[in-house]
């Protein structure tokens, strides 16, 4: 198979969807990587060592759509690159479909094969190829949150993890997955108050095993949800259905009577974000005020710090993209249910049923194409 790579043009993002070391790994089994010039050169992934791995270096996203049996990416396509797809062509990126209709409505007429990172299982449960994106994304969560709290930022003037007589910031994170537990990692190491919520008490029973009492867990009911959220400095959601629009936990009317200077991280904001003031920002204007509370919703944080997301993301996605290059994506999917749950588009039809249900498309069953 012939596998492509563009340079991604989200604004600020830097990640690239194919390292040297994955370039090799494909050609090595004897298929055929075309990497437009410069993919990577802003991470230190330069094209001599592209070509000594056995890529083929093309001019520009146009060369490399055209050509390419299979596309790998890192972030959705944008309008221009979603209009050089075509019928049968295979993606295989993020995609987070649920909150973007017109995407999602691009993807489909191209006729392309839409595989979703951010849904494919793993066996023993979980989201292996999202898990690395929300390592990164939990642990810088709490780094732009505590750099935000300054006054120059728009904070209050909280930091973060006091000092000797004086309290430190009290952080409250919605969500213990695996944004969730990076984050009070993190949290924690810098010397804050932490209470991490969820509904999930097996999960939190599992948190205080391990961390005891340098952090508060709470079951999170809608009254302990309110209560905490005004009382926090900083607050992180990291709440995910998978494949769907994220639930708006904090209201408008909770952040209106946050304390003046909190500042709000919604790492959640792929999914269209889990608090009702968020909307999506971009690195170059990272945040906004809303009722005088900081909203921090950079929809890819780990773009900032682009050079340990993409070979992270590159260990997590380079056995399924082998797969589906190797088998093609019929027999990849129909021998291994975990990546046909990858499958959120194809040939017209949406296949992923959170998608079709949050977006009102007719949801055709991945088997049905299979």
């Amino acid at each position: 198979m012939r596998i492509g790579c563009p340079k991604e043009i989200k604004n600020h993002e830097y990640r690239v969807g194919l390292t040297p070391a994955s370039v090799r790994e494909f050609t090595t089994r004897g298929h055929e990587v075309l990497v437009q010039s410069g993919a990577g050169a802003a991470i230190g992934l330069h094209d001599e060592h592209y070509a000594a791995a056995g890529a083929t270096l093309v001019r520009d996203a146009a060369e490399v759509f055209a050509r390419a049996d299979m596309v790998v990416k890192v972030k959705e396509p944008q309008p221009q690159e979603c209009a050089m797809l075509r019928e049968g062509q295979i993606l295989y990126t993020y995609l987070h479909l649920a909150p973007d209709p017109e995407q999602t409505a691009a993807l489909v007429k191209s006729g392309a094969i839409c595989v979703a990172y951010e849904t494919i299982t793993g066996p023993n449960g979980g989201l292996p190829l999202l898990a690395p994106m929300s390592e990164v994304a939990g642990r810088m969560s709490v780094q732009a949150g505590a750099a935000h709290l300054e006054l120059s930022k728009g904070g209050m003037g909280v930091l973060l993890g006091g000092v000797p007589g004086v309290e430190p910031a009290h952080v409250l994170i919605i969500g213990a997955g695996v944004v969730g537990t990076h984050a009070l990692q993190m949290a924690i190491g810098l010397g804050a108050r932490v209470t991490v919520m969820d509904k999930n008490v097996d999960r939190l029973r599992q948190l205080d095993l391990v961390f005891g009492n340098r952090i508060k867990t709470l079951y999170s009911s809608a009254q302990a949800l309110e209560e905490k959220v005004l009382e926090s400095d900083l607050v992180i959601g990291g709440v995910l259905v998978p494949g769907a629009a994220a639930p708006k936990l904090v209201t408008r009317p909770m952040v209106r009577c946050m304390k003046k200077g909190a500042v709000l991280v919604d790492v959640a904001i792929d999914q269209g974000g889990c608090f009702e003031t968020s909307k999506a920002t971009t690195h170059a204007e990272p945040t906004y005020v809303v009722d005088g509370v900081v909203h921090y919703c950079v929809a890819n944080m780990p773009g900032a710090v682009a050079r340990t997301s993409t070979f992270a993301l590159n260990n997590a996605t380079i056995g399924h993209g082998l797969a589906l290059a190797t088998k093609g994506w019929k027999q990849a999917m129909k021998e291994d249910p975990h990546l046909k749950a990858g499958l959120n588009v194809a040939a017209g039809k949406v296949t992923y049923q959170a998608v079709a249900r949050d977006l009102g498309y007719d949801y055709v069953a991945a088997d049905s194409l299979l």
